[in-house]
């Protein structure tokens, strides 16, 4: 039995009436550097094995006035370090500083401006002389370079914009956190 024609004048075999490959136009190949979520879990697989070597924080303290970013930010912690990692958090800077009497946390997250007008760059110093001296990570909703620079050079450990908050994102900062020298005892 022949083969059937088809609309294009090729028959089922692939070959047309002249003989002629109708597939023989082939698109040349391009080497595509398109970045895939590989790349992605690779990083996160480093940073999974970077944070190994590290014990965990002890306690977690979140200071930020939104119940909703602090309860996002929980939530990435807890992906990060697991649900045994104790976090806790503080709604205002006064409520911080009676938690932190009661038992030192070993890292804290500060929201950038806390209601009705507490600045970070007035919030640390007061962590600090209520005797505080582990690091402390700003998650702001407007980061630009100069205010990173300032609230550095304020005390605090690093700075992440509230966008960021993601696993990848808060090891990095946890992690830069650590490499730096813990500041002085406060002085009286």
């Amino acid at each position: 039995m022949p083969p059937h024609k088809t609309t294009n004048g090729s028959n089922r075999t692939g070959q047309t009436d002249a003989g002629a490959e109708p597939f023989a136009r082939v698109l040349p190949k391009k080497s595509i550097d398109r970045s895939t979520g590989s790349a992605h879990l690779a990083k996160r697989s480093n940073l999974a094995s970077a944070r190994s070597k590290y014990a965990l924080p002890g306690e977690i303290l979140i200071i930020d006035d939104e119940a909703l970013d602090a309860e996002r930010l929980t939530a990435t912690l807890r992906v990060l370090f697991g649900y045994q990692m104790p976090i806790r958090w503080a709604s205002s800077l006064g409520e911080a500083i009676d938690s932190m009497t009661e038992s030192q946390p070993s890292l804290t997250f500060l929201d950038d401006i806390l209601k009705p007008s507490a600045d970070a760059f007035l919030s640390i110093p007061e962590l600090r002389r209520a005797g505080y001296i582990g690091p402390i990570i700003v998650v702001s909703g407007a980061v630009t370079q100069m205010r990173r620079t300032r609230l550095i050079a304020g005390g605090a450990s690093d700075v992440i914009h509230k966008d960021d908050v993601d696993s990848v994102r808060l090891a990095e900062a946890v992690d830069r956190s650590r490499t730096l020298d813990p500041p002085t005892e406060p002085n009286d």
